[in-house]
């Protein structure tokens, strides 16, 4: 067998691990047949991930790292939270959601799956914890560079994008309608904007 990196031999595992985890459901995909479709030996797998958990825990990541790429190269920060709102959800939506349901039905099933499974629930919460990171980061990062601050926290303001757009999801994997999800997620956006009440950030003391 070739020698591989575990450099390169790692994402290579996360991504047969989501290729299966979308084609099976996360509860019926096994370390053996992630390491199967990795087309690598179970020890070599179980080497890189001790369980099941490290493994999904290894998914979500890589699923917030794309998430976190799309959102920085949504928009340039100089125009903005409202413009960063706007065009990141949009952004995400036409990248990650409107092109295949496939990847979001794996994240409710890695949620469901995390709530169900004994000891497991920890998982979850951080899942969305770490979704609601990203997006704080994001918004936090575009009304500084702007100039700019919001009317509530940023943490509050990523925990009502996540849920807004989570919703939408849901209902777009269930019934798809091009039309129609473009129409919602538009008053969605709209609602979140006025919501984050954009204004200047306060000038320090002493300046003219």
């Amino acid at each position: 067998m070739v020698y591989v990196e575990a450099s390169v031999r790692r994402p290579q595992m996360i991504t047969a691990a989501r290729r299966a985890m979308a084609r099976d459901g996360v509860a019926k995909t096994s370390m053996r047949s992630v390491a199967a479709e990795a087309g690598v030996p179970l020890g070599t797998l179980q080497y890189a991930f001790r369980s099941k958990e490290q493994l999904l825990r290894a998914v979500i990541e890589d699923v917030v790292d794309e998430i976190t790429r799309v959102l920085r190269q949504s928009a340039e920060g100089e125009a903005g939270l409202a413009n960063a709102i706007r065009s990141g959800i949009q952004s995400f939506w036409s990248t990650l959601v409107a092109g295949g349901t496939d990847l979001q039905t794996m994240q409710y099933e890695l949620t469901t799956y995390a709530l169900r499974a004994s000891g497991q629930e920890g998982l979850a919460r951080w899942q969305y914890e770490r979704y609601a990171s990203v997006v704080a980061e994001w918004c936090q990062h575009a009304a500084h560079v702007a100039g700019e601050t919001c009317t509530i926290p940023f943490g509050r303001l990523a925990r009502l994008i996540v849920a807004t757009v989570d919703g939408l999801i849901i209902q777009y994997v269930c019934d798809p309608n091009p039309s129609r999800s473009a129409e919602d997620l538009d008053a969605a956006i709209a609602m979140l904007v006025a919501a984050a009440g954009v204004r200047p950030a306060a000038a320090p003391r002493g300046s003219s």
